[in-house]
């Protein structure tokens, strides 16, 4: 237990945890959401327990042994506790100074470089400018030509996109950004609301950094962000800057705005949004949280007066075993649908508090990903129409048991 004696009051940091199973084991993959650390650890089920007992109470690997057999009545060996906690420590996943200097580091390089380059290109979808070009196209190309009601709009002030992989959110995607055509190549600034996955209950997070696409960069409204940091705090606007490395939502909704402007620049807020989970769950008021009504009435003060585009980049429901439920049958699914209706007609509404009630009435029990994001979209928007694009809901496992839902909603 050598290599552990020196990890004290160990801290889980908010991390990726995903089980699976491999060689027939069922086993926990650990992954830094940060990516201060490449490497990933596969952590024995059993060995769960031990994971949520590391909260920075329990002085160290005996004492955690300890905790857990008085808590579950199963004994773990402190050294096999301390084996873990070495491999937390080694990977970056424990709060402590190894890791607050590894997050210095980063956050230096990430704020020295020209642009945030995108973390997906390569992976997600293709690096290469034409051949993202031919991709985007042919998701436009598939799309129904038919009615006059899909023309591209000229009065949008705002939108909805999802924020899953282009492979199965394609055909979403292109009809939303294609009913907007006219206001993203009009507008001179472009807000872009993102779920920030891993950001806990930060609500807002900012970056000065500009977002680079595989069309080129765009860039950020620095004065428009420096309004909002002076707002609600420098140290609570930047406190969780670097999630904007790595962190999907914004990135897959630029690349769309970059395409369809065809690959004209424009000036960009990016925000990364937090859970609102404490205002599902408890009594927190969602309306009058601070830090929400100061970004709101920021944003409308910084903004007025320009051709500016909000947009939510959220999606909806994750169900099923994939995410913790029971396999979605065919009555779940129209249940789903249900849900998933009521929602995009209180977002059609413009009816923020709505949207969110609908969500908070039920517990958020189909785990909607875009909250955050597209009530603030609601918010800042005020007195608006929507008109619903687009729905799917797209498989999240082999099985066809578990979906997430996504949709395009347009707003006048």
């Amino acid at each position: 237990m050598t290599g552990s004696t020196r990890i004290r009051y160990p801290r889980l940091r908010n991390i990726d945890v995903r089980p699976i199973v491999h060689e027939g084991r069922s086993l926990l993959l650990l992954r830094d959401p940060l990516r201060l650390s490449e490497r990933i650890l596969l952590v024995p089920h059993q060995l769960a327990s031990v994971l949520a007992l590391c909260d920075g109470t329990r002085e160290d690997a005996r004492h955690l042994s300890i905790a857990h057999a008085l808590i579950s009545g199963i004994g773990i060996e402190p050294e096999t506790v301390g084996e873990l906690l070495a491999a937390l420590d080694e990977t970056l996943l424990l709060e402590n100074q190894r890791f607050d200097e590894a997050l210095a580091l980063a956050l230096a390089d990430f704020r020295a470089a020209e642009a945030r380059p995108p973390a997906l290109a390569g992976q997600s979808y293709p690096a290469d400018p034409d051949e993202l070009r031919l991709l985007l196209d042919g998701y436009i190309d598939a799309q129904d030509s038919d009615a006059v009601a899909q023309a591209p709009l000229d009065d949008v002030c705002g939108l909805v996109s999802p924020h899953i992989d282009y492979a199965r959110g394609g055909p979403v995607y292109a009809s939303v950004w294609k009913r907007a055509e006219e206001k993203v190549k009009a507008a001179d600034l472009v807000v872009l609301l993102g779920t920030n996955h891993f950001g806990g209950d930060r609500q807002v997070t900012l970056t000065r950094q500009n977002y680079s696409t595989p069309f080129g960069v765009l860039p950020t409204a620095r004065t428009v962000v420096d309004r909002i940091a002076e707002a609600i705090g420098e140290e609570e606007a930047f406190a969780g800057e670097l999630h904007h490395r790595g962190e999907h939502s914004i990135e897959l909704a630029a690349v769309w705005l970059h395409y369809i402007r065809e690959s004209r620049p424009v000036e960009i807020v990016p925000i990364l949004c937090g859970s609102f989970g404490h205002f599902v769950s408890g009594d927190a008021d969602v309306e009058g949280d601070r830090a929400n009504t100061v970004l709101v009435e920021t944003l409308k003060r910084e903004t007025a007066g320009r051709r500016t585009l909000v947009v939510a980049a959220g999606d909806l429901s994750h169900v099923g075993p994939a995410f913790g439920g029971a396999p979605v049958e065919m009555a779940g699914r129209s249940r789903l649908k249900e849900s998933d209706d009521e929602l995009i007609d209180r977002m059609c509404s413009g009816d923020a508090r709505g949207f969110f009630d609908s969500i908070k009435r039920v517990e958020d029990r189909n785990n909607v990903c875009g909250v955050s994001p597209i009530y603030l979209a609601l918010r800042m928007l005020g007195d608006v129409q929507g008109e619903r694009v687009s729905y799917d809901r797209c498989p999240a496992d082999e099985q066809d048991t578990s979906f997430v839902s996504v949709c395009g909603v347009v707003f006048r």
